[in-house]
């Protein structure tokens, strides 16, 4: 294979390895709720929280949360997430990283809050995945 062949392959690749991933919080706010949903691995999320400029949204009940939850979480368990935006987050601008225990209750909050207007939900799972750390109580 000729270098020049080469090169084009492995630009094409890398290409297509960065179109495939989500854009950082410091990108353009997402256009559509269609758009608005995407799922992160917590790794993802954890250098976002590090850079600031995101709300860390726990969606689980009160007990869980006290027991346990990324710092610096708001609580807004998933049931409280009805037809209009709750009034917790009020920019619906916002970069919202969104987590249950498992995943599945914050996979159904980020869906609800992205058709309630939100552009830029990041789901990034339970709690359960998170390697980093924790805090117990109330904030």
């Amino acid at each position: 294979m000729g270098w020049a062949r080469l090169c084009i392959l492995l630009s094409s690749a890398l290409l297509l390895f960065t179109s495939c991933t989500p854009q950082p919080p410091s990108s353009p706010a997402l256009s559509s709720p269609a758009q608005a949903y995407h799922r992160i691995t917590p790794q993802q999320a954890k250098q976002w929280i590090d850079e600031g400029g995101v709300t860390v949204v726990d969606v689980r009940r009160r007990e869980e949360y006290e027991q346990g939850h990324i710092p610096g979480a708001l609580l807004l368990p998933g049931e409280e997430i009805g037809s209009r935006p709750p009034a917790q987050l009020p920019d619906q601008g916002a970069v919202l990283l969104v987590y249950c225990r498992s995943g599945v209750r914050s996979k159904a909050a980020a869906q609800k809050l992205a058709a309630l207007g939100y552009r830029s939900v990041y789901d990034l799972g339970g709690i359960l995945d998170w390697p980093y750390e924790t805090t117990t109580g109330e904030e």
